[in-house]
C-alpha cells in the first residue's frame, strides 16, 4: 500500500481510461505556484502558436514532456551510482514516463508533419527546458516533480479539449495510426479518439506519478524508500 492518497492504474480495459479522476489537484507552496503559474502560462502560448489546432499543439507539448522524465531519472542514475545504492524503481519509472512521452510524439507525427517555424520552436523550446529544470532538479527535486505534475494536469486539460472536439464532430476521426494501434494493443479498427484517450491516461498517470513523488519529499522521505508505480503500459 502507498503511504499518500495516490491510486494508480496500469491495465488495458476498454474504456478504462475514463475513470481517471482527471480533475486531481496537489497543494502547493507559492514558489511551485509562481514557477508553475509562469510555465502554464507558455503553454497557453504555445497553444496560441498552434492556433488552437489540437494535433499542432500535441506535437509540441510532446517535445517538451518527455524532457522531465530523462533528466529526473538521468540524475537519479547518476546518483544510484555515486552512492552505490538502489532508487526503489524511481529510475525505471522515471525513463519509463520519457519514453512513453515520446511515443506520444511518435504517434502524432504519423497524423501531422511539423512545419519548418514549428520545428525551430521546438529546437529552442527544448534547450532552454532541458536545461532549466536539469537545474531545477538538482536544486529542488521535490519542487521539480512538483511542476512536473502541475504541467501533467495542464496536458490532461489539453487532450480533454482534444478528446471532445473529435466526440463533437468539430474535427475529423480518422483511424488510428498503425504505431499506436501495435503501442497501446489496440483494437485494429480504433481511431483517434481511442489514440487521445489512452495518452490522456498516460498524462494522467504521469501527473500523479509527479505529484507522489512531491509528496513523499516534502514529507522528508527519499524516494527510494517507497517502490515507484513501474509498468502501466
Amino acid at each position: 500500500m502507498y503511504p499518500f492518497f495516490w491510486d494508480f492504474r496500469y491495465e488495458f480495459i476498454p474504456m478504462c481510461y475514463d475513470h481517471f479522476d482527471f480533475g486531481r489537484n496537489s497543494v502547493a507552496n507559492f514558489a511551485t505556484v509562481f514557477v508553475t503559474r509562469n510555465l502554464v502560462a507558455f503553454a497557453q502560448i504555445l497553444v496560441a502558436f498552434a492556433q488552437k489546432k489540437h494535433i499542432h499543439h500535441a506535437v509540441l507539448l510532446e517535445t517538451v514532456a518527455a524532457v522531465p522524465g530523462m533528466v529526473g531519472g538521468m540524475l537519479l542514475h547518476t546518483k544510484s551510482l555515486r552512492r552505490f545504492e538502489q532508487s526503489g524503481g524511481w529510475i525505471k519509472a522515471l525513463l519509463e514516463e520519457a519514453e512513453n512521452e515520446r511515443m506520444h510524439l511518435m504517434t502524432f507525427m504519423d497524423v501531422y508533419e511539423p512545419k519548418w517555424h514549428e520545428r525551430a520552436l521546438v529546437f529552442a523550446v527544448q534547450g532552454v527546458f532541458f536545461n532549466a529544470y536539469f537545474l531545477a532538479y538538482l536544486a529542488s527535486p521535490k519542487l521539480a516533480h512538483r511542476i512536473t505534475g502541475y504541467l501533467e494536469e495542464e496536458a490532461v486539460n489539453s487532450y480533454t479539449e482534444f478528446l471532445n472536439d473529435l466526440e463533437k464532430g468539430v474535427m475529423e476521426d480518422v483511424p488510428a495510426p498503425a504505431i499506436a494501434i501495435d503501442y497501446w494493443c489496440l483494437p485494429k479498427n480504433s481511431t483517434l479518439k481511442d489514440v487521445v484517450r489512452v495518452i490522456r491516461a498516460d498524462e494522467a498517470h504521469h501527473r500523479d506519478l509527479n505529484h507522489y513523488a512531491s509528496d513523499i519529499q516534502c514529507q522528508g522521505h527519499e524516494l527510494k524508500e517507497y517502490p515507484a508505480p513501474i509498468g502501466y503500459h
